[in-house]
């Protein structure tokens, strides 16, 4: 495995900078996907004499287009894309912290396992951006497709939330979100390494990838994060937003999914997510390479 960028304090810096840089490619590439996903996994089963409002995720993608224009795909995009620059950022820097505290020298290669270990610590890392973030932008995608608007954005939405209840209505969801990031992060960067080193030309090196390859260690990468991800995800939705009263804890949502929908129902927006999942995190990893190569240009390492 490769492991670029040594412990130098300016390597840290680049890596946070850029980080933030993919984090904005991911979102404006992966929102209209993500908004199908949040209302396919959060639409419950319907009672008798009703109907699904959405059958797969094409139909959602049509509906909300038919029923929102093209920007109701981007509802719930300002909280993700205000926050995105520093969970980015702090997801690429707990990767690059995690690497250093498993290298005695900067040049040490590591083991699959341990590239592993350093994603988890840069899920958990980040943990504490992405909560919140995350709480916002689903309800704000949840009440897209309702008549009455209980937030007119995510600055109001935060500032309902935490008036009501106080930061820990912000932070709803906080086990399940660290039980989908932590172990999904680490197959993030393992798969996204591990592509990079396999396509790595002859006597060549890793930064040498062309920008195509790149995109697809990129695209395989978020790709392999989310067949992780998908089922704690699904519950996170459904918990987030969910009235405070429905559920008394997590165990009370993956019961609900299992009686009403079995095992399938863990894997709801599955597609949507996929098909979300190879673009945005293309763009991410060629927007962090990019400006990685460029703080390296403009500052290098001495």
């Amino acid at each position: 495995m490769s492991s670029e960028n040594g412990g130098h304090p300016s390597a840290y810096v680049k890596h946070f900078v850029s980080g933030g840089m993919g984090g904005i490619c991911l979102t404006l590439a992966g929102q209209p996907l993500d908004t199908v996903k949040v209302n396919l996994q959060i639409q419950v089963r319907p009672v008798r004499g009703q109907t699904l409002r959405y059958n797969n995720t094409l139909d959602c993608f049509q509906k909300i287009v038919s029923q929102q224009g093209l920007w109701g795909l981007y509802k719930g995009m300002g909280a993700p894309l205000a926050g995105v620059t520093p969970i980015m950022a702090m997801t690429f820097l707990g990767f690059s912290l995690g690497k250093k505290l498993q290298q005695n020298q900067p040049q040490d290669i590591l083991r699959p396992h341990q590239v592993f270990s350093a994603g988890m610590l840069a899920g958990l890392w980040a943990a504490m951006i992405v909560i919140p973030a995350e709480r916002i932008k689903c309800l704000l995608q949840a009440q897209a497709n309702r008549s009455l608007q209980r937030f007119s954005g995510p600055v109001d939405c935060a500032r309902q939330l935490f008036r009501e209840q106080g930061i820990g209505s912000l932070y709803r969801g906080t086990v399940l979100t660290l039980l989908r990031d932590i172990p999904a992060t680490g197959m993030y960067f393992m798969s996204y390494e591990w592509m990079k080193d396999q396509m790595a030309p002859q006597r060549g090196s890793v930064s040498d990838l062309s920008a195509a390859r790149i995109m697809l260690a990129g695209g395989v990468a978020g790709m392999c994060n989310w067949v992780v991800a998908i089922p704690m995800d699904v519950l996170k939705s459904r918990f987030q937003t969910a009235p405070d009263s429905r559920y008394r804890g997590i165990l009370d949502v993956f019961r609900e999914v299992l009686r009403d929908e079995g095992p399938r129902g863990l894997y709801k927006g599955f597609t949507a997510a996929m098909l979300r999942a190879f673009p945005a995190n293309a763009a991410c990893f060629l927007g962090f390479e990019a400006s990685m190569k460029f703080l390296d240009w403009l500052i290098p390492d001495v």
